[in-house]
């Protein structure tokens, strides 16, 4: 499971999809409808935000956004409707630098002409649920080859 903090403008079509299954998945597993990936290191950011089921339903609707910009047909129905305010969540400059790496090793083999398009040498935008603060990969990240 892979729920990438950078905004999903930077995804490929296979990467767009796959978030967005996978973000369906978080949100049943958030909501207690599945026994399987309850303890997976990606939704413990998710966990402790004090709404964490509104939480990843605002993270959907980010995908949704995207992926309605490029033409694509998300279920919208699919995500569970937000009841409560939801608050930013903060995501490193460490992080999103981590995942930029982490994703341009998927592009290079997927989609070389996206890579082309990627900037490594500043800060990528992150997903609008977060909030961008100085530090560090995440603690619930487990890097195959840390940075």
């Amino acid at each position: 499971m892979r729920l990438w903090s950078l905004h999903p403008k930077y995804l490929d079509t296979k990467g767009l999809v796959a978030v967005w299954r996978e973000g369906l998945l978080a949100q049943r597993v958030l909501g207690g409808h599945t026994r399987g990936y309850r303890k997976h290191p990606q939704l413990e950011r998710f966990r402790h935000h004090p709404a964490p089921r509104n939480a990843i339903a605002l993270y959907l609707e980010g995908v949704f956004a995207e992926a309605r910009l490029r033409g694509h047909r998300f279920d919208r129905s699919k995500i569970e409707a937000v009841i409560e305010p939801v608050s930013a969540m903060e995501v490193t400059e460490g992080q999103l630098r981590y995942e930029l790496s982490h994703l341009a090793g998927k592009l290079k083999a997927r989609d070389p002409k996206r890579l082309d398009q990627l900037s490594q040498d500043q800060v990528p935008e992150a997903h609008p649920l977060f909030v961008v603060v100085p530090g560090p990969i995440a603690s619930w990240e487990r890097p195959s080859n840390p940075p």
